[in-house]
């Protein structure tokens, strides 16, 4: 306990404890409408095509700035979703498809970029291998204002327009008849995702971005038919995720945080798979056993009203 403590007053794991319990916060409330939107891949796909903008910004720049590779991220997470949007409405092939190629193109020319970097002059400073799996522990406090800031901004979005996220992930046909701009809105959400995914990325990594933002979502599922506790539940998960992370790599020396946290997400999904009431396999066990007695009980009672009638 004295140990943990001590942890705690360093202003290293100060900030990024802030920053994983923040990311797991926003990432877990917008992952609830892609996951309602069966758009779950859609966060893998923009994570790994960020990578080549994070390359091509530091090609351009020549400098390791967060800011510049956040950028160069977004505009290339941005074409990735038109390039997925522009195939499945110009092609008989249908979104899984489209994600898969997108996915897989993005993060070869991403890899291309970044192995021809590691042999330029600049590329032993250059860091972005980090991208990859992630370094939560290499944020400083700008890293973490940024991710800050970004965060608590996708968590009010998300709180504005809840209504019509609401209705596009149920219905958006009726969305449309009401007559809001379901496509607008579509892209909208689109680029929320692309930032989520961006701001992620240093501290989880482009390869496991995608779990964070979905898995706290398909977790908070399991306990709730509705969709505000959903959203509630799913930040509350990916904060927690992001906190036992943390210090789960904090204890246990030389472990990466953002794999960690990837797997705090995890195990509180397999909790919720086993113990939630409704839908849990404990709830529906519990429920098969109790429907069983009640059976045998009818059963036993309509054989003695049946002996009683026959003595009678």
């Amino acid at each position: 306990m004295n140990n943990m403590i001590a942890l705690l007053q360093d202003p290293n794991l100060q900030w990024v404890l802030l920053s994983c319990l923040l990311l797991g916060l926003g990432s877990g409330v917008l992952g609830s409408f892609a996951y309602l939107r069966k758009q779950s891949l859609m966060g893998d796909a923009l994570s790994h095509a960020a990578l080549p903008g994070v390359c091509i910004a530091f090609m351009l720049t020549g400098s390791k700035s967060v800011f510049l590779f956040l950028i160069g991220a977004a505009v290339s997470g941005l074409i990735a979703t038109f390039g997925i949007g522009y195939i499945t409405r110009h092609s008989r092939i249908k979104q899984d498809s489209a994600l898969a190629i997108v996915l897989s193109v993005f993060f070869g020319i991403g890899i291309v970029l970044l192995t021809r970097i590691q042999h330029s002059g600049s590329g032993s400073q250059s860091g972005l291998d980090k991208f990859l799996f992630g370094q939560a522990a290499a944020q400083v406090k700008s890293d973490v204002w940024i991710m800050a800031c970004i965060s608590l901004l996708l968590i009010l979005v998300c709180a504005l327009f809840y209504k019509e996220f609401k209705l596009l992930s149920f219905d958006p046909g009726f969305a449309r008849g009401l007559g809001l701009p379901v496509a607008v809105l579509d892209q909208f959400m689109m680029l929320l995702m692309v930032v989520s995914v961006v701001v992620g990325i240093q501290a989880v990594g482009v390869v496991l971005m995608a779990a964070l933002l979905i898995t706290p979502a398909v977790s908070a599922r399991y306990w709730t038919e509705r969709l505000g506790v959903m959203v509630i539940l799913a930040g509350l998960f990916g904060a927690v995720s992001g906190v036992l992370g943390t210090f789960v790599s904090v204890s246990a020396h030389n472990l990466p945080t953002g794999p960690l946290c990837v797997l705090a997400a995890t195990g509180l999904f397999l909790i919720s798979v086993v113990f939630a009431p409704r839908r849990g396999l404990l709830g529906k066990l519990l429920l098969r056993l109790s429907v069983r007695r009640s059976y045998r009980l009818n059963n036993q009672t309509a054989r003695v009203a049946v002996k009683e009638g026959e003595r009678a």
